[in-house]
């Protein structure tokens, strides 16, 4: 009895010093998705921009992190985790003030604009920041074996802070005001900079730190599927709002809602298959079933098929940020992490940046439910790709299977043919 019991004080444990760490993800994500649903009603209708711009002053936000990925990384690798993770809190909470005066001064729509653009832009950099130095500090405190678990939990607070902030922001906004979203964003990251204080910082690894390029190199077709795979969240995340208010439908923040609790109960219930099946056969189901979510909310005639399309594309999604992170991350040195982690999660921020414009250009040729089209093509793409990787995976390791068992049998001193 005692025996069995271990494991699973084990495995609780090291989950009760993961999610310290990954809470402060959270928060950060909470002053992402406070505004997200909002935001492009605003400087479409209030503003009297076009969608393009709508889609492009959200997007513009995972450039921000694009381009930080690699100081985020860098960051977290040589001043650590935690000192990442407060500089990035910091740096959300100046967004926020810029959020607020934008939309102080909605009388003038281009200053306005200039001042949410420059708001998602700093959002973008305290993202990075906050994310790499989250995972990074939840790694060190468990160790390298619980890298998948430490992704996971750190997945399940993004997603949650998105499912939790997108309804709130709706409905500060409609109860108090726009400006109310600015003033809830600065509170956010002014919280998690007091709760880090506390929180030992873990030691910085050192050791062989490969370059940039060279890392980069490495997790570039696990970055890929990321990329293709990420098009349906930034689709959703985009223009769901857009897509209901063009059918009359109501509820559309709860779409957004329903997406993360599938998010979050996918993360909870078969975070352990990563470990068990391998991260590629992992991503290849969970392309699968994003690519028929967004085919549903495609082809959806009620807001009821469009929910089930959302919770379908949730659900798959879950799981391929970690499946191939595992993947990518295991291709690099210890020392050299921070950098995996945000190379390969600079396709996440090249796919969310590009998917705002672009899905706005489809939407404005083709219409909103096109876009949901356009995002399933990418998911298929997806699963073509991760059974390439896996068969290539597969391959590789029989022949190393292969070269072992060979110099295993070669009598010492015998030469190999």
């Amino acid at each position: 009895m005692s025996a069995d019991l271990a494991p699973r004080r084990n495995a609780a444990s090291t989950t009760l010093q993961i999610i310290p760490v990954v809470f402060f993800t959270f928060l950060c994500y909470l002053t992402i998705g406070i505004p997200l649903a909002v935001l492009p009603g605003y400087v479409h209708n209030d503003l009297g921009f076009s969608t393009v711009v709508a889609g492009a002053a959200i997007s513009v936000q995972y450039i921000a992190t694009l381009c930080s990925r690699a100081l985020a990384g860098r960051s977290a690798d040589t001043l650590g985790p935690k000192k990442t993770v407060t500089i990035g809190l910091t740096i959300c909470g100046a967004s926020g003030v810029l959020l607020l005066l934008g939309t102080l001064v909605d009388h003038w729509p281009g200053l306005s604009l200039a001042l949410l653009v420059v708001s998602r832009l700093l959002l973008g950099c305290g993202e990075s920041l906050c994310g790499t130095g989250a995972i990074l500090w939840g790694i060190g405190r468990v160790g390298t074996a619980h890298n998948a678990k430490v992704i996971s939990w750190n997945g399940i607070a993004t997603y949650g802070a998105l499912a939790i902030g997108a309804p709130l922001g709706v409905v500060m906004a409609h109860a108090i005001g726009y400006w109310m979203l600015g003033v809830s964003v600065i509170a956010m990251a002014a919280l998690g900079f007091w709760l880090a204080r506390p929180i030992a910082p873990v030691p910085v690894v050192h050791g062989e730190r490969m370059s940039y390029r060279s890392v980069f190199t490495r997790v570039l077709p696990h970055g890929i599927g990321l990329a293709l795979g990420s098009a349906g969240f930034g689709s959703i995340a985009t223009f769901i709002t857009l897509f209901y208010a063009a059918r009359h439908w109501p509820n559309a923040a709860f779409t957004l809602t329903v997406f993360g609790l599938m998010f979050i109960g996918a993360r909870l219930l078969f975070a352990n298959t990563i470990k068990r099946f391998g991260g590629f056969r992992v991503a290849i189901v969970s392309f699968s079933c994003e690519c028929a979510g967004l085919l549903l909310l495609w082809l959806a005639p009620t807001p009821q098929v469009a929910l089930a399309g959302a919770a379908l594309t949730g659900f798959g999604f879950a799981l391929v940020f970690p499946a191939l992170g595992v993947e990518a991350v295991g291709l690099v040195p210890p020392a050299s992490r921070g950098a995996a982690l945000s190379a390969y999660s600079v396709f996440l921020d090249l796919s969310l940046g590009i998917t705002g414009p672009l899905a706005g250009y489809v939407a404005n040729l083709f219409g909103y439910g096109s876009v949901f089209l356009f995002a399933a093509i990418a998911a298929a793409s997806a699963v073509v790709l991760s059974v390439s990787l896996h068969r290539k995976s597969v391959r590789s390791h029989a022949a190393q299977s292969a070269q072992h068992a060979s110099g295993a049998s070669t009598p010492a001193g015998q030469q190999v043919e």
